[in-house]
């Protein structure tokens, strides 16, 4: 391999000085070359993953704990392959770099008929295909592969979305004379005009409240302002709470969090929190259906406090040039000062319902997990039984989760899981997924087998697609799923030290729990619950899907 610094090395250099240390995908003839200048990268690791779809999964997974991530494909058959795991990563907001290995640029000018492609001699398909789920493309030439590494890159940072690079073999293997530095990431437009109006108006809006609340969501930990949030929550008794997407986003133990919001179908505590207040601050919110219960929320009309990443709204008035991290800041100030005249309610939690059933359901489940769980863990739940079971949970603190309710793709977790614990190998990471999600991505327990994580693993076999039976179709065979053989699967991909065990009741499933609680070790446990056996909460979303599919 040449010692020449090219084209490939200026990018692997852009993507470490913005923390970005490992590199998930799968090899391909139009990638290998590039591969070679990965490998003997100094700071970045390659990361083999069993199939293009679980990389980008795995990649989503890595992003949501490190902030970036960065993907490698084959042109066509590889990066069409991704595509699904990068549309989940644009609707919620995932800085994922897509480096596609293409055929030689020489050979696409001349429109040759090469293997991956439609055999149309037009390689720019794939790249259009891309356009609507990465906020940037760059199709790299010699003249411009600098400037568009550079560009990609920082849009896709700035605005925490995905970026396309089409990188043909012969452009990456390209020597060039300027190496890689470390950039200053581009500040939001602001205006010192907008934040004072806006100040000025939450002050207004504010006098002679009694009742002022906080609603959290995941966009705040995608544009940066968790820590900010959790210190003014720290100085500041505002009653707050989270929607399942942001759940993580505050300290749960502390005595003003009120829990997670999902509209009409909230425990009642969090539901008088939120919806009874004079005035509401959303911060970084999103409301969609299925955490939601079916756009359910009955927010104080004409008293919300909007804050999005780059402007802010109250009522029809909008604030533009105004970054999150500015209007939190301001809040803070504000809320510190005027809160002495507010009603300031104390949350005592709610445990989980305790039940002395030897069987297992889905209560029992959720309460052994609600004491399984420690500080510093990282909770990944599939879109499910899963994930609206966990919504109930309490949290400890500095505890992480990782959902997917917007995108929804069913398997998503499995590889994600891996992605997280890649990312954070010292912490605990632990993965709850249906068995029906777990059969479409199985591979990829292949992967972290292969790289020695010690995830915990738990699979709900509940005997098929359970959300689809409640939405629609309970008895219809296209809700069933192939019945596996789940405990055998950690041997078959190689997995000599994992514990592999299936478990019926609740003494087998304390049992496991006690084993594996303070193990550093990978465990696989099968979960055996009953068939329409779901959360209260999945119940109500159930039925509002079921409602809306048939146009009512």
């Amino acid at each position: 391999m040449s010692t020449a610094y090219t084209v490939g090395d200026y990018l692997l250099d852009r993507l470490a000085y913005r923390g970005v240390t490992e590199l998930f995908g799968v090899p391909g003839d139009y990638n290998l070359q590039f591969l070679d200048h990965v490998i003997s990268h100094p700071k970045i690791a390659w990361v083999g993953c069993t199939n293009e779809l679980n990389a980008a999964y795995g990649a989503d997974g890595y992003a949501r704990r490190k902030g970036a991530a960065a993907l490698l494909t084959t042109f066509g058959v590889g990066e069409l392959s991704a595509l699904n795991g990068l549309a989940g990563s644009y609707a919620e907001y995932l800085p994922v770099i897509h480096i596609v290995g293409a055929p030689a640029l020489s050979s696409q000018r001349k429109g040759e008929l090469l293997h991956h492609s439609l055999g149309d001699g037009n390689f720019s398909h794939f790249a259009k295909m891309s356009q609507p789920v990465s906020v940037a493309q760059g199709l790299l030439t010699p003249e411009n592969a600098l400037e568009e590494i550079d560009r990609v890159i920082t849009q896709a940072l700035y605005h925490s979305r995905p970026g396309y690079l089409l990188l043909p073999s012969d452009v990456a293997a390209l020597p060039v004379a300027s190496r890689a530095a470390p950039q200053k990431p581009p500040a939001a437009a602001f205006s010192q005009d907008s934040l004072t109006a806006f100040v000025q108006a939450t002050r207004e809006l504010m006098h002679g409240a009694h009742r002022v609340a906080l609603l959290g969501d995941f966009l705040a930990d995608r544009f940066g302002v968790k820590a900010a949030l959790s210190r003014w929550m720290d100085e500041v008794p505002l009653p707050h709470a989270t929607l399942l997407m942001g759940k993580g986003l505050f300290n749960e133990q502390r005595p003003h969090f009120a829990g997670t919001y999902s509209g009409a179908a909230s425990c009642p505590v969090v539901k008088n929190a939120i919806e009874q207040a004079d005035v509401l601050i959303n911060v970084g919110v999103r409301f969609t259906d299925t955490i939601t219960a079916g756009f359910t929320q009955q927010l104080p009309e004409g008293k919300c406090i909007d804050i999005d990443p780059f402007s802010a709204r109250i009522g029809q008035q909008f604030f533009h040039q105004l970054p999150m991290h500015e209007a939190v800041q301001a809040l803070h100030q504000l809320t510190a000062e005027l809160c002495v005249q507010w009603e300031i309610p104390h949350f005592t939690r709610t445990p989980l319902p305790v039940t002395d059933h030897v069987a297992l359901d889905q209560q029992v489940f959720w309460q052994h997990i609600q004491e399984f769980l420690q500080p510093g863990d990282i909770l990944v739940v599939e879109q499910g039984t899963a994930s609206f079971g966990a919504a109930a949970l309490n949290l400890p603190e500095d505890c992480d989760f990782i959902v997917q309710p917007l995108w929804g793709s069913i398997g998503f977790t499995l590889p994600a899981a891996f992605g997280a614990q890649t990312a954070e190998p010292e912490r605990r990471v632990i993965l709850i997924i249906g068995d029906g999600s777990a059969q479409l991505t199985l591979q990829g327990l292949g992967a972290a087998i292969r790289y020695g994580l010690k995830t915990t693993i738990f699979v709900i076999n509940n005997d098929g697609y359970t959300v689809e039976r409640a939405i629609h179709g309970e008895t219809q065979r296209y809700n069933d799923i192939a019945q596996w053989n789940w405990t055998l699967f950690p041997a078959a991909f190689g997995g000599k030290n994992v514990l592999s065990v299936r478990v019926e009741d609740r003494h087998q499933l304390s049992a496991v729990l006690a084993e594996i609680r303070d193990k550093p070790q990978m465990a696989w446990v099968e979960v055996v619950l009953p068939k329409m056996d779901i959360p209260e909460l999945l119940g109500a979303v159930t039925k509002s899907i079921a409602k809306r599919n048939s146009g009512l």
